[in-house]
């Protein structure tokens, strides 16, 4: 009976491709310019690229559905990235809640 209550209150799987969906939207929502057919999905404050999304392939070291984000630590024309792999939906939000307060502070730098 505990394996039934356990199924029972799992969270739902990660969907990376959904997942990357509402990225993209909320990236919008942010005023961060997406570049029409890149791949992985790169995404502009003022014309320089801050951030980059791709759902990552599901291999035997990662075999989890995920997405590969890379943001850039200061918008510079040569940037330095920090990249993660996110496979959770809380992870997705953290990322997004890091970018967003890192938006801010660029756009109050100016």
């Amino acid at each position: 009976m505990s394996d039934e209550l356990g199924d029972f209150f799992a969270l739902p799987p990660f969907k990376a491709d959904e997942a990357l969906v509402q990225l993209r939207r909320q990236l919008k929502e942010m005023k961060l310019q997406e570049q029409p057919g890149s791949t992985p999905h790169r995404f502009a404050l003022k014309g320089v690229v801050v951030a980059e999304l791709q759902v990552a392939a599901v291999t035997a070291e990662a075999p989890k559905p995920a997405l590969a984000a890379a943001v850039v630590k200061r918008p510079l024309q040569r940037p330095e990235w920090v990249r993660q792999q996110l496979d959770s939906r809380d992870a997705v939000r953290k990322w997004l809640d890091a970018l967003k307060r890192q938006v801010a502070n660029w756009s109050d730098d100016e």
